[in-house]
């Protein structure tokens, strides 16, 4: 049982943004490795107009180099899915609490599943001015998420051309448990496992405020894989919403966009690089990751 000061506490720390709250993630407890808080919101800020030393892998608050436990990972199931939530805070998910302040939204709040903004508005249009943090009308109009993978355990190695987006979810961020499906042919990580990061970029149109980028780092391996293929080389995304044909086929690169340097996209004037089709990624596991044999 929660008093009303704690339920108004977190509240006011909960605002702003989203993140992917599951084992394996850094920062999970927030930026110091020596303190476990069930209330931290740190992860859950965008990457903006930052030199690339700062935006790569949340450097800018330190959570590259605050990993997770030893022996702790985000399982990737090969063939199948695995489930994130998506929340503005620790506190309203199964990490903390013992999941007592979560539902199926991403602030603990209580809603009904048809959550519209009024009148063709913004979600944070309506009465209570919450879902601003989703940046969007309605599911229909969020932007998508995706997750990348890099096999190297030491994230030092980890570069823009071994890092591969392998699984986008259309229609999100929206509801808190959200599901990702891994390709069947992904070979098993290193015994250390591998790099993965949760990826997001804002639908500009319902944005509100500053055109930014989430990159979100953890630690994950590959299971139940019988495969020895390997991941081809990526390349960035191109903007193909009105010519598909311009559509980047194969392993693709995480979408770099509005930072001080390293940007590796350049969508039309006025159009937001999104993890959809916009941008030539399909819905569910990037089945076109791999490279010829």
């Amino acid at each position: 049982m929660y008093t009303s000061t704690l339920l108004l506490t977190l509240a006011a720390s909960a605002t702003a943004h989203i993140a992917s709250w599951n084992k394996g993630m850094y920062c999970k407890g927030g930026n110091d490795s020596s303190v476990d808080n069930a209330n931290t919101n740190l992860a859950v800020n965008p990457l903006y107009d930052l030199p690339k030393s700062k935006w790569w892998m949340q450097a800018d608050r330190g959570c590259d180099v605050v990993p997770p436990p030893k022996g702790e990972f985000l399982e990737l199931p090969a063939g199948k899915s695995f489930m994130t939530e998506l929340a503005n805070n620790r506190a309203f998910t199964t990490l903390s609490y013992n999941g007592d302040l979560t539902t199926d939204w991403q602030d603990g709040k209580n809603r009904s599943v048809s959550w519209r903004g009024p009148e063709g508005g913004c979600l944070m249009d309506g009465g209570d001015g919450s879902g601003g943090e989703l940046h969007t009308k309605n599911i229909e109009s969020t932007g998508g998420t995706a997750w990348a993978i890099s096999y190297e355990s030491d994230i030092s190695k980890v570069t823009m051309d071994n890092l591969v987006v392998f699984s986008v979810r259309y229609y999100s961020p929206f509801f808190r448990e959200t599901w990702y499906d891994v390709p069947a042919d992904m070979p098993e990580c290193p015994e250390e496992g591998c790099y993965c990061a949760w990826l997001w970029i804002p639908d500009g149109l319902y944005e509100g405020g500053q055109p930014n980028m989430y990159m979100q780092n953890h630690r994950c391996k590959v299971t139940g894989s019988t495969s020895a293929k390997k991941l081809g080389k990526p390349k960035p995304a191109v903007y193909c919403r009105d010519n598909p044909t311009k559509c980047v086929p194969g392993p693709k690169q995480m979408m770099v966009w509005n930072q001080a340097e390293g940007n590796n996209v350049n969508p039309p004037n006025g159009k937001t690089p999104t993890y959809n089709q916009r941008m030539g990624f399909m819905d569910g596991a990037q089945d076109d990751i791999f490279a010829a044999e």
